[in-house]
């Protein structure tokens, strides 16, 4: 009987970590040979522009509201434009010495809205703070109560009239949208046949004519001596126009609820409305979460149509202030970059907390 020898087993590698900052780096920009290559080529860009950009935009940068100093010593940006029409970017052409107003009702329109974003805050009161603090808003905006002067809706601008308009028209139009989307999925040839019309027509056509037919044409069709706050006609289109491309997102996702659950339902006594509430609105909304936010956002965003109308919010109220002041005209790049900013905040907030909504819905699906 043969002894046998004893072999040992060579030694394996170490596992290869798969978390941390090296991996990271090692998975998303050295994985192979074109993402290595890709990752040098813009990785040489962004060392090239990137300190010229913070050159110009911070070192050699002017800061003080000085547009002769501008023009003769600065060699990068004039910051100095905000520094001197930042009242008039943010408030538009409301009354100077009345702009604690605006800047008292935004401060309360803001914290509403990150309220409604709270878990916490998602009782049936919301709905009743809702309407208080709209109200407070009105009446700061437009006075004549209390004390205040009066403020006509055409003098509103910049910064508060942007919620405004984008508030209450997300706030408005997804009930519509819901109502829309629900009604071309309808059984009943009438209110199905109506809803596809009005999605059809409202997406025919782009905003910016909505826009001007609220503010032009429509007054056209009112009885003599009745007129309507063009504020009111463009929220109203705004509205409209929102609650159309909407319906066809929240439509998709109803589209996505199996058939057997319906029907299951419907063997257990469910009626529609019940079925819909219970069943099948929380799942589809919960599928199409990334698109209604992405509408939300572009609603934001289009907000700064209505300035074809003279009502002037943020983009607007820039070209007020820059226009009316030849000595500063010349850095509307700066100014530009300045609301660009603020609509990178309010968009890149809506976006991290759509992540967040997705999550909390999606809890149910992850392993």
């Amino acid at each position: 009987m043969t002894a046998k020898t004893f072999q040992p087993i060579a030694p394996r590698p170490a596992p290869v970590r798969t978390d941390g900052l090296v991996a990271w780096i090692k998975t998303n920009l050295f994985n192979d040979l074109p993402t290595t290559v890709a990752t040098v080529l813009v990785g040489g860009l962004l060392l090239w522009y990137v300190p010229q950009l913070l050159n110009w935009a911070l070192f050699t940068a002017m800061w003080r509201p000085d547009a002769e100093a501008c023009r003769a010593e600065s060699v990068g940006a004039c910051w100095g434009v905000v520094t001197e029409k930042y009242r008039l970017i943010i408030f538009g052409r409301y009354p100077f010495e009345e702009q604690w107003r605006p800047l008292v009702a935004t401060l309360l329109l803001v914290s509403l809205l990150v309220a409604s974003c709270i878990r916490y805050f998602w009782r049936a009161w919301l709905a009743v703070l809702w309407v208080v603090v709209l109200g407070v808003f009105f009446t700061l905006m437009y006075g004549d109560t209390m004390g205040l002067t009066k403020v006509e809706t055409d003098r509103w601008g910049g910064l508060p009239l942007t919620l405004l308009l984008a508030s209450l028209s997300i706030a408005l139009a997804f009930p519509i949208a819901l109502m829309v989307a629900l009604g071309r999925r309808s059984k009943l040839p009438a209110i199905r046949s109506a809803c596809t019309i009005y999605v059809e027509l409202v997406r025919g056509v782009p905003l910016i004519s909505v826009l001007f037919m609220a503010s032009f044409m429509f007054p056209l069709f009112m009885p003599q001596g009745t007129s309507i706050d063009v504020l009111i006609r463009v929220l109203v289109g705004i509205t409209l126009f929102a609650a159309a491309y909407m319906a066809e997102v929240i439509r998709g996702g109803l589209q996505a609820i199996p058939k057997g659950q319906i029907e299951a339902a419907a063997t257990l006594g469910l009626s529609y409305w019940q079925t819909q509430r219970k069943i099948v609105l929380p799942q589809a909304l919960a599928m199409v979460v990334p698109g209604i936010m992405n509408n939300f956002i572009s609603i934001f965003k289009d907000t700064s149509l209505v300035t074809i109308v003279s009502l002037y919010e943020l983009t607007g109220a820039l070209g007020l202030a820059l226009n009316s002041d030849a000595d500063w005209r010349p850095y509307k790049i700066e100014g530009y970059l300045f609301i660009a900013l603020i609509y990178f905040a309010f968009c890149f907030a809506m976006s991290r907390y759509s992540l967040w909504v997705e999550k909390q819905v999606n809890k149910g699906k992850q392993r």
